[in-house]
Parts: structure tokens; C-alpha cells; sequence
């Protein structure tokens, strides 16, 4: 199947509202996403779909800026509206690449909902699949990390993230681009041998005499795929069962939980963790082993900005305090990746959302009267003003502010069936 087939083939089965859908493709001038570029160009003027462009230039390499430069020619001359996004957040603390990773994630995702894009498509190939799935075999990960990445990724920004090339190899896109005479830029980070996913690269170069090539590798990603869809379905069928939500926190009957199979509970709490804490990435295996078997001893403990504990038969995954403490910001908006936060207008600057924590708390000394769970409180919404607490939606029923989850139960087991 050429490139421009197997495109066509995957963006058939991830869109579905042609003509007119808006897509957003990110391009960084090299080869994958420059030919990825071309090919939806012409994909876009068959089915009558608007293509949109961005290039985030992380601002690591003297050479970004000009590379952006030149996509932007390359749109102008396809009649591809185009947007440079700038990354200006690197600290010089942990890990480059997965910071830029999520930096780039998130530029992407605001840029998609300022244009009004449902769909952003990504250059990632059968090659990039493989590298993923040796990555993360040599980190331990179970069936979902060697299913490696998915054609159509949904984010909770309400972006879809989609991959049509991975059945597509790295040199196959070069032809394209060499047939229509593009030249594309090479980053010299992708000779790094410092980082993982070059490392895996060098040693994929060397392996098709073994049987392990890129190819086997992807294929095997493909049987995992297949296996996870299944252990999803089981774990979606539990949670419509066992789960529920109070006051932000999730919660299950902890005996019924226990009785699940080993790979299902780990799934669940993992999904918890990470829908409470509005985090992307699971914590590891191995520490949510532990937090697990804490927490069914009876010893409540901290994981992934959550604290996990049995008290009067539920296990319960609630927001930590210390964590939600961490954010604040002007009415109204969304707190703390949980609570979309209401209210009146304000004559003079707007109050403050910030945790009710142990100062609020102790400004309401009726709050046990709410039945209402101690540490949910402490972490939840508040309205602050000179220093005192004008209004806590959870306590204050009444009140003319209002908090809302931005999730709940359909939703969260609905996401079991594709994370």
C-alpha cells in the first residue's frame, strides 16, 4: 500500500464528519510530518476537509526558528493556513524531551481550540512505533505500553490526537518527498545516542538479522493492541459496577474491589489516580502496587498527587490537599484540573479559587454537620476574598457560587474503553 493509500485508509476510520471537518496537522520540518503535510494537502482538497498547520519552535536550537520559517514557505505555497508556536517554559530542570513533549502537547491543544480543529494529525511512523514498543519493554510496561501508540488518542482538552502513518516506514516518506522535490531538515538531537529513543533507533538499525526489526516489533504492538481492547472492555464493565464519585474524590466498595483480577484493579486505581489528579501518565507499576497494598492494610498513602485509602469499607482516591493547595487563579474559570468554578460578577477584581484548606476549614466549624469527607473538603474550591473564605460551594448549597466536576461517572468509564 503506498503512503498516500494508507493515509487515505486511516483518516476514513478517524473522520467521520467530512466535508468541512477542520484538521490541524503539526509540522516540524522533518521528513515524517513534512510528508505528512503534502499528503494531507492533497487529501483535504479530495474529501473537501479545511487543513490547518502549526510548528512549535522550542527555542532549544539556533536552527528552530529558520526551520519554522521554512514550513511556514511550504504552507504558504499549499495554501495551508500556518501558526509558529513559541515554547518559552524550559527551566532547565528534569527531563528535556518529555518536557518539551508535553509543552508541545499543550501548545498544540490551545492553538486546536483557538481555530476551532477537532483533529490534530501527527508524524508518526512504523519505524516510531517500534522504537516505542523496545522503549518500553525495557521499562517493564505491561500489555497497554506494548500496544505502543494508538491511530486516534483522545485528550481530555477535548482534542483528538491521530497518527495516520503508522503503518507507513520512515523511508517511505522520504520518497514522497523526494518525488515531489521538498527538501526537509534533519535534528541533530535525532544522533543523540543521550536520549532513550535514539538509543532504540541504533539498536533497531542493527536487529533485522535477528528477527527483531521494526516490522516484528510493530506487529507485535498490534496483537498487544488487541489484547488491551479486551482487558479495557473487562475493566469498563467493573467500573459501571463498583465506581462512584463523592465531592471530587473517587471511590469503590473495597471488598469488591479487592475480588477483581490483579490487571483490572490496576487499571481502575490507575485511571483514578489520574482523573483525580488531572494527570496523562500512570504511575508506575511497582508504586501503585505499594500504594495499593497500603492502602487495603489500612495505611492511607500518597501517589501521583492523590492520597489512596480504605476508611469505612471504600477505598477512596481523593486530591491532596498539599497538591490542590498549589493552584489558584481569578473567578471564574476551571481549578485545579477538576472544578469549573461559577459565580457572580464582581463590582472590583475578582475573588480568589483557591483551596479551602485547613485555614478555610477552620473558618466553618460546622462543616461536620455536612456529612461531607474532611480531606475532600480541605482540597476542594473556594472563594477567597481579603484573606476569608466568602463562599465553599460544597458547604454552601445555597451560595451564589457554584462548583462543578468537569467529569462523572459515563465519562470516566467511557474513557476505560480507550486508555
Amino acid at each position: 500500500m503506498t503512503p498516500e493509500a494508507a493515509l487515505a485508509e486511516a483518516m476514513a476510520g478517524a473522520v467521520s464528519c467530512l466535508p468541512g471537518a477542520r484538521i490541524g496537522v503539526a509540522v516540524s520540518g522533518g521528513g515524517d510530518s513534512l510528508a505528512l503535510l503534502v499528503m494531507l494537502r492533497d487529501w483535504a482538497e479530495t474529501t473537501g476537509a479545511e487543513l490547518y498547520a502549526a510548528t512549535v519552535d522550542h527555542g532549544l536550537r539556533p536552527e528552530s526558528a529558520a526551520e519554522a520559517t521554512q514550513v511556514a514557505a511550504v504552507c504558504g505555497r499549499l495554501g495551508v493556513p500556518h501558526s509558529t508556536l513559541l515554547w518559552t517554559g524550559y527551566t532547565g530542570q528534569g527531563n528535556l524531551q518529555a518536557e518539551a513533549r508535553m509543552a508541545r502537547q499543550s501548545l498544540l491543544a490551545g492553538w486546536a481550540l483557538d481555530v476551532g480543529i477537532d483533529h490534530i494529525c501527527l508524524g508518526h511512523t512504523r519505524d516510531d512505533q517500534a522504537e516505542t514498543v523496545l522503549m518500553r519493554l525495557a521499562r517493564g510496561s505491561g500489555v497497554d505500553g506494548l500496544s505502543g501508540m494508538a491511530v486516534v488518542r483522545p485528550d481530555p482538552s477535548g482534542v483528538i490526537w491521530l497518527r495516520p502513518l503508522l503503518d507507513v516506514r520512515r523511508e517511505a516518506l522520504r520518497d514522497v518527498l523526494r518525488r515531489r522535490s521538498l527538501v526537509w531538515a534533519e535534528d541533530p538531537s535525532n544522533g543523540d545516542l543521550r536520549f532513550d529513543r535514539v538509543k532504540m533507533r541504533d539498536l533497531l538499525s542493527r536487529q533485522d538479522q535477528h528477527g527483531l526489526g521494526a516490522d516484528r516489533l510493530a506487529d507485535t504492538a498490534e496483537r498487544m493492541s488487541a489484547a488491551s481492547r479486551v482487558l479495557r472492555r473487562v475493566a469498563y464493565e467493573a467500573a459501571l459496577t463498583l465506581l462512584d464519585i463523592e465531592d471530587g474524590d473517587i471511590v469503590f466498595p473495597a471488598r469488591s474491589f479487592a475480588e477483581l483480577e490483579d490487571e483490572t484493579r490496576w487499571r481502575l486505581l490507575s485511571m483514578a489516580l489520574c482523573r483525580v489528579a488531572s494527570q496523562s501518565y500512570r504511575p508506575r507499576l511497582k508504586t501503585l502496587r505499594s500504594a495499593e497494598i497500603a492502602a487495603m492494610a489500612g495505611r492511607r498513602t500518597s501517589l501521583h498527587g492523590c492520597l489512596v485509602g480504605v476508611r469505612q469499607g471504600l477505598l477512596r482516591i481523593q486530591r491532596e490537599p498539599s497538591a490542590a493547595a498549589r493552584h489558584s487563579l481569578r473567578a471564574p474559570g476551571l481549578w485545579d484540573g477538576r472544578w469549573q468554578v461559577e459565580g457572580p460578577a464582581s463590582a472590583g477584581p475578582p475573588p480568589l479559587i483557591s483551596a479551602l484548606g485547613e485555614t478555610g476549614l477552620a473558618l466553618r466549624p460546622d462543616w461536620r454537620a455536612s456529612g461531607r469527607n474532611r480531606i475532600a473538603l480541605l482540597a476542594s474550591p473556594a472563594i477567597w476574598e481579603n484573606g476569608m473564605v466568602t463562599a465553599c460551594p460544597l458547604l454552601d448549597p445555597a451560595s451564589e457560587w457554584h462548583a462543578k466536576l468537569i467529569w462523572d461517572k459515563t465519562m470516566i468509564c467511557d474513557a476505560l474503553l480507550t486508555h
